[in-house]
């Protein structure tokens, strides 16, 4: 029998087990008690695996393997585990606000109760005024909680596998739940069916090439583990053509889930159909797992043969710098155009990934956790103002915020400077240390072409500043809402987290560069 560490994947498993019970809660727990219980699962489940990730992290050194050496935790995968469930607690108060929306943001469930109550029986009326005050509760579709739960723990089962095959089948648990979230819009109901549609055919297609990229390597190296696959590519007599066909299937289907440029094109469809609270969990949890998963691949798998992938990498990198800048400066949707922004940072973010050394690793360790918040509090804003069709999400819209809402418009000028990379902001020091980082391997073009790419982006940011302060509402133009406990919660925590990593960042990254990856 393999020896199981339980107290190292401990966090796993008690977000694996709590989104059982939350099917099982759907199951056997009345409708309109569902809400209550799936909301108070979900940020505990969240809260105690923080909590066994931080004792883990305290206890272990260089950390070890499991389940027969196919997940292994150590410092650098513990960080991103602390980093995705940081980023689901905002996430699951984005998803569980129903005040901004009645019933919440998702599709209502078919009430068959109703129908019971024909118009013309007695009680008739007093039935409907129960079905309309209880609507916020019973309508719920409350199954999004386990959704998130377990793409959750796919995530984090991706971050710390050890093998390939591992790593593909957390790729699918943490994407099926994501392709159903994407579909559960209330308003535009069609519009957020294609986006899933769209997330769920392109998404098949990345999970095939990853497949058959494994299936390459395994007939190279004769093992999908990553230990026996650098040992195949530091010295072996067989035939590179495997290696890298191989390598560049895998590193596509991670590429399509980071939305890195080229493999970009399911992006700005996706976050723009998809429940904005979901498109929040997909901007910054996907991105970090997407590219915690590639950070362990290349460092422990790849680094010996990193000089035959390198520039491959590298022109990547710079084609979604590029596609997300210039096609970014287009778009007249503000959520289109953050996703846009999503793929740029995605190019900066290669620039991290790329930078073979323990300064680059923890630079990007630290590149994730920032985005991420600052991402999560940018929807959750944009969920704020709204027409009497949903969401606002035209530029148009936003003109003239400033005078109807000056601490709203407020709050997102400070997160769209960070996502821009102004001092005093997480997103600059992140980027500070990402492209310091990268100039010490020796990549200075590299990184001038990524600070010409960021001074560009900010136009994208600059021209909603603008918009807010500078120009007058429309007079039948959208309101804003007032924001719930929930909502006023992941904003909070998202602003609160860009400012002190931005004045204070060394409160990240000394745990970030506590060690790298074990296999």
């Amino acid at each position: 029998m393999p020896t199981i560490d339980y107290a190292a994947i401990a966090p796993v498993l008690i977000v694996l087990v709590a989104a059982c019970l939350g099917v099982l809660i759907e199951a056997f727990v009345h409708r309109r008690q569902r809400w209550a219980a799936q909301v108070v699962l979900s940020l505990l489940t969240v809260i105690l695996a923080g909590a066994q990730v931080i004792r883990h992290a305290r206890e272990i050194n260089t950390g070890g393997t499991t389940l027969s050496d196919t997940v292994a935790v150590g410092p650098a995968t513990l960080f991103l585990w602390g980093t995705l469930l940081a980023l689901a607690l905002g996430a699951i108060l984005l998803i569980a606000d129903r005040s901004i929306e009645p019933g919440g943001a998702f599709v209502a469930e078919t009430n068959s109760e109703a129908s019971r109550h024909p118009a013309d029986a007695p009680g008739a009326a007093s039935a409907e005024v129960m079905n309309r005050a209880t609507a916020s509760v019973a309508g719920m579709r409350t199954e999004v909680f386990p959704l998130t739960l377990f793409s959750l723990g796919g995530m984090m089962v991706f971050c710390a596998a050890n093998d390939l095959l591992t790593m593909f089948v957390a790729l699918e648990v943490l994407s099926l739940p994501l392709y159903l979230l994407c579909g559960l819009a209330k308003r535009r109901r069609l519009l957020s069916q294609e986006a899933a549609v769209k997330y769920f055919l392109l998404g098949a297609f990345a999970s095939a090439f990853f497949l058959y990229g494994l299936a390459l390597l395994y007939g190279y190296a004769g093992s999908v583990k990553f230990s026996d696959i650098a040992d195949a590519t530091a010295g072996s007599l067989r035939s590179d053509t495997l290696l890298f066909a191989g390598l560049g299937l895998v590193i596509m289907g991670l590429l399509f889930k980071g939305s890195v440029g080229p493999f970009h094109l399911w992006t700005p469809d996706v976050y723009h159909g998809a429940p904005t609270a979901v498109t929040g969990f997909m901007a910054a949890c996907t991105k970090v797992a997407a590219f915690g998963g590639m950070l362990r691949l290349l460092h422990v798998a790849f680094g010996a043969s990193s000089w035959e992938w390198h520039w491959v990498l590298w022109t990547v990198a710079v084609l979604s710098m590029v596609i997300g800048v210039v096609s970014g400066l287009t778009q007249r949707d503000l959520k289109r155009m953050i996703a846009y922004s999503s793929i740029a940072h995605a190019g900066f973010l290669m620039v991290g990934a790329i930078t073979l050394t323990e300064r680059g690793l923890s630079a990007t360790l630290f590149y994730l956790l920032a985005y991420g918040f600052t991402t999560l509090a940018v929807f959750g804003v944009i969920g704020l103002v709204r027409t009497s069709e949903g969401e606002a999400t035209h530029l148009s819209d936003w003109a003239g915020l400033a005078k109807r809402s000056p601490l709203l418009a407020t709050v997102f000028t400070f997160l769209l400077l960070a996502l821009a990379g102004i001092p005093a902001t997480s997103g600059f020091m992140g980027k500070f240390v990402v492209f310091s980082a990268a100039f010490s391997a020796g990549m200075g073009p590299l990184v001038v072409i990524a600070l010409l790419a960021s001074a560009l982006a900010a136009f994208l940011y600059l021209r909603v500043i603008v918009l807010m302060f500078f120009n007058d509402p429309a007079p039948n133009g959208p309101t804003v809402s007032v924001p719930g406990a929930f909502t006023t919660a992941a904003i909070t925590l998202g602003v609160v987290v860009t400012l002190l990593f931005g004045l204070a960042p060394m409160l990240a990254l000394d745990w970030a560069s506590v060690g790298g990856f074990v296999s």
